[in-house]
Formats: C-alpha cells, structure tokens, sequence
C-alpha cells in the first residue's frame, strides 16, 4: 500500500494531528463554556434535553480521552483491531446522538407533529443501518495494521468506500433537517411580524444556529468523505474523528444557546393565545425539545 517508510510517517502524523485537534477543540470548547452548563444545565431540574446535552457531551469527551490515551501507548496489533472497532462505535454513538437532538428539535419546531415524527423515525432507521452496514461490516482481510505512529488502520478501497457511504447518509440527514428548519422558520417568521420581539428572538436563535450547524459540518464532511474516496490508504478516515468532534462541539453549542435564551425554566408548558387561529408562537418553550412550541 506503501512507497516508502518516510509516506508511512508522513500520514501517520497526519492521522494523529487530525485526532489531536479534534480533541483539542472539544476539551478546549468544553472548558471555556462550563460556566454556563453549569448555569443553564446542572442548576436546573434535569429535563429530556439537560440529559440528552449531558450524553453527548460526557460521552465524546470521556471517550476521545481514553482513545486518545490508546493512540500513543504502543499496543499489540490485536488490541489496535479491537481499539479500531472501539473508535468506530464511539463515532457511532455521538453521531446517533447528535442526530436525535437535531430531530426532537425539529419535530418541537414544526409543533410536535406526529406526521413528521414518523417520517424522520423512517429516515433515521434507514440511515442507520446504512452507517451500521457501512462502519461495522468491515472484512478483516480488508484491513492493514500500520503501527509507525500510534496505533492506526489502514483498510481497502472497498471498506473505505462503505464507510464513507455512512458519512454520505449523515450529511444527507443534516442537509434533511437544515431544509425543514429554513421551510418552518421562514413561514413563522411571515405570520408573526405583529408578534414580540422576544418571540422572534427564539427563531433568530434557531435557524442561525441551525444554519451555522449545517455549513460548518457540510465544511468539514466534505474533505472527510473525500478522504474515503480518493484518499491514500493512510488517509482513509483520517478525519473521521476530528469531524465527529466538531459535531458533538457544536450541537452542544446550539443546545446551550437555546437554554440561556429562555428564562421560563426547563419544565414549561406551552400556551395558546386566545386571538385568530394562526399559527402562534409562545414564548413558553418546551425545553425539553429545546425549542419552542408551536400551534395550528
């Protein structure tokens, strides 16, 4: 697969710099804005969205250490095979909970509809057993241990092209719920130009929030899915772990912003006005969707 020792190297260090600043912006992120999960999460009753903020936070930060730890603690080639089916299923999990955030957030924004919900569980089924069938059904004949610098697998054009393909179906989720969120945000935003201000503060919030979601991953998904395809072996997925990091940073983020942006508490219950039936955004939030409430 390999010219020359000094390529070996060479992706080797690159494999390990991506997974150091995936890393480095995580714990960095995590650091820097403890003061308000602190504020805004712990010193509040823990509602489905604190729990769900927790998982994904507590999950990718303790799992990246500890994989970290494995990266540059030479290990045997069996325990690498076993740290790689590790790394994937951590990428997994985060990946699975960072998109139900994003669809309870969006089924709250379009006013818990049932329709949606049953469509999104559809997609979300389906997608996750494309990224399961992609991440996990790897061959072992197809995969090569290069143990140059840390601990790191190389696989086949064909595994690579699997995996990438689970890349492929989360961004088509992401880009899935970016186009639900401008369609609700838009219409909302058309039929409340007589509501408060504060009202339309809590959408400001979420489609730019839900906008710089999408554009920064479709940023960093896109070098990542072409490392999978036209990448050389030592690249394949090199940036897997740095694009899972970035995700989990800025879902945390998102969910963060909205929990400062509503003082009602998180246990809240939505109210209806008593005016024209229209479409009427309260500003009691449902928190534990993290959004806001909406009713036809």
């Amino acid at each position: 697969m390999y010219t020359t020792n000094l390529e070996v190297q060479q992706t080797g260090l690159f494999y390990m710099y991506a997974i150091l600043a995936g890393n480095s912006i995580l714990i960095y992120d995590h650091i820097m804005t403890l003061p308000e999960e602190v504020a805004f999460i712990w010193h509040h009753p823990k509602a489905l969205s604190a729990i769900l903020f927790l998982l994904n936070r507590y999950v990718a930060l303790l799992s990246n250490i500890c994989g970290l730890v494995t990266d540059f603690v030479p290990v045997s080639d069996e325990s690498c095979s076993k740290y790689s089916l590790y790394r994937e299923l951590v990428i997994f999990i985060q990946a699975t909970i960072v998109c139900i955030i994003m669809a309870i957030r969006t089924y709250a924004l379009y006013g818990c509809s049932k329709r949606l919900l049953t469509w999104m569980v559809i997609i979300m089924t389906a997608l996750v057993v494309l990224v399961c069938a992609g991440t996990f059904g790897q061959f072992s004949g197809d995969v090569e241990i290069v143990q140059e610098v840390g601990c790191n697998e190389t696989v086949s054009k064909v595994v690579a092209a699997r995996i990438g393909l689970a890349w492929v179906a989360l961004c088509i989720f992401d880009l899935f719920v970016f186009i639900l969120t401008v369609y609700r945000t838009y219409k909302i935003n058309s039929l409340l130009w007589l509501s408060l201000i504060t009202r339309k503060n809590i959408i400001d919030i979420i489609f730019r929030d839900g906008a710089m979601f999408f554009g920064v991953m479709t940023l960093f998904n896109i070098p990542n899915i072409l490392t999978f395809y036209i990448g050389k072996a030592g690249l394949r997925g090199s940036l897997a772990t740095f694009t899972s990091c970035m995700s989990v940073t800025l879902i945390s983020r998102l969910m963060l912003n909205l929990h400062q942006a509503i003082n009602t508490g998180i246990f809240s219950i939505p109210a209806q006005d008593d005016g024209p039936s229209l479409p009427i955004l309260t500003t009691r939030v449902d928190v534990e969707s993290t959004v806001s409430s909406h009713y036809w």
